[in-house]
């Protein structure tokens, strides 16, 4: 079992950047596909970013594409997400996933989940 720990959310003006990060322990973090979600108030779960096992692929909803840039650090066992142009749409809580030799492109096959942290974008 994949231990997760999500840190770096805050309160951030609109047009800010943020830094989210996410501590693995427990298994190999390189055989996890790893990936950001987020939720918002009243909203379902959303998958915003997906990264391969090795860290050479990588997906996006288009709703932060070109805003948002996930990356992996294997040897350090954390995963990133840096946040450009935060728009107050992104307030939402994120949550860190990983699924074992998965699909880094497929929001569903995530099944190990960080607690969250939340990020709130004011305008």
């Amino acid at each position: 079992q994949v231990q997760l720990v999500e840190s770096g959310g805050g309160l951030v003006q609109a047009g800010g950047s943020l830094r989210l990060s996410c501590a693995a322990s427990g298994r190999t973090f390189s055989n996890y596909a790893m990936g950001w979600f987020r939720q918002a108030p009243g909203k379902e779960r959303e998958f915003v970013a997906g990264i391969s096992w090795i860290g050479g692929s990588t997906y996006y909803a288009d709703s932060v594409k070109g805003r948002f840039t996930i990356s992996r650090d294997n040897a350090k066992s954390t995963l990133y997400l840096q946040m450009n142009s935060l728009k107050p749409e992104d307030t939402a809580v994120y949550y860190c996933a990983a699924s074992y030799r998965g699909d880094y492109a497929a929001g569903w096959g995530y099944n190990h989940w960080g607690q969250g942290t939340q990020v709130t974008v004011s305008s």
